[in-house]
C-alpha cells in the first residue's frame, strides 16, 4: 500500500467552504478510482490559516497514476482552488506503508 500526502492552506474563514468544495472535487474522485484504499482528511487551525492535509492510501502505483496521471509526483489542483489556496505546491509526497491497522 502507498500513501499519497497533500498539503494545503487556506484562510481561517475560507476551511468549512473549502473543505465542502473538497468533498466535492478531490475526496470525490479519489473514491471513483479503483485502487483507492480511502483518505484520512487533518485540518489544523492556527494563526488565521487552516492547514489542510490529505492522506490517501493507494493499492499501488498504477492506481495513483490512474488518479494523478503519469507525472503522479505532481499535485491534482481543480477549478477553484486558487480561490481557496494561499499556495499552490506543486508536488505531492509518497511513502510506501510498512504496517497499518489493515494489514
Amino acid at each position: 500500500m502507498i500513501a499519497r500526502i497533500w498539503r494545503g492552506v487556506t484562510r481561517e474563514s475560507d476551511k468549512d467552504s473549502y473543505f465542502k468544495y473538497l468533498k466535492q472535487t478531490g475526496l470525490k474522485e479519489y473514491a471513483a478510482v479503483p485502487g483507492n484504499q480511502g483518505v484520512w482528511v487533518l485540518q489544523r487551525v492556527s494563526g488565521g490559516e487552516a492547514e489542510f492535509t490529505l492522506i490517501s492510501l493507494w493499492e499501488s502505483w498504477d492506481a495513483i497514476k490512474a488518479f494523478a496521471g503519469a507525472d503522479y509526483e505532481k499535485a491534482v489542483y481543480y477549478p477553484e482552488d486558487e480561490r481557496f489556496l494561499l499556495h499552490l505546491d506543486p508536488h505531492v509526497t509518497h511513502y510506501e506503508v510498512l504496517s497499518s491497522p489493515l494489514h
